[in-house]
């Protein structure tokens, strides 16, 4: 009869997850997993002979994370702010998701474009009393901030300041709003 195995494929996962999000992703080698889960290298090994697939997987966890983090009930400005908590608050995740390398040939329009939600975005055009098409755009020039707000604080470069954050993007927004409006008009 052959034993179960201590240390499941779930646990390695999740014991991967947990040592990028305490240490970041230079962390995650078999060693140092082995290491957190109090288990020998083989195991690992023999459920990821390539490393690479248990970071596929750590990926999708993380993003799977981060989604339902900042996904919570609220408007666009309360989405961006809790993007820019995550990056104050999981440093680490944060990087791993979008420093990492995984966007390399991938400009900020494909980003935002295909990445944003159909129905976010024809729930904003709806609020903001303008055309999906210029929603998008709003939603590619507001993420641009959030995005460099989070990238800045994740890496040091920022102190992480919710009230300041709020009054920024607040303007910019409202600016952006106005400009589409005048645009409309003239």
């Amino acid at each position: 009869m052959s034993r179960k195995p201590a240390t499941t494929r779930e646990d390695m996962i999740e014991g991967a997850f947990q040592l990028v999000r305490k240490e970041g992703m230079t962390a995650l080698t078999a060693r140092r997993l082995a290491e957190e889960l109090s288990c020998s290298t083989q195991p690992i090994m023999y459920q990821f002979p390539n490393l690479n697939d248990l970071r596929e997987l750590v990926y999708k966890k993380a993003d799977r994370f981060h989604t339902e983090y900042i996904l919570q009930d609220g408007d666009f400005l309360e989405i961006g702010l809790r993007y820019i908590r995550f990056a104050s608050e999981e440093r680490n995740l944060f990087r791993f998701l979008f420093q990492s390398g995984r966007f390399d040939g991938f400009n900020i329009s494909q980003l935002t474009r295909e990445g944003a939600d159909d129905e976010v975005i024809s729930a904003a055009a709806r609020d903001l009393e303008m055309p999906e098409k210029d929603a998008r755009d709003f939603f590619e020039i507001l993420f641009s901030m959030v995005h460099g707000y989070g990238s800045l604080i994740a890496n040091n470069a920022l102190e992480y300041d919710e009230e300041a954050l709020r009054r920024n993007l607040t303007a910019a927004a409202e600016g952006l709003v106005s400009s589409y409006t005048r645009t409309e008009h003239e």
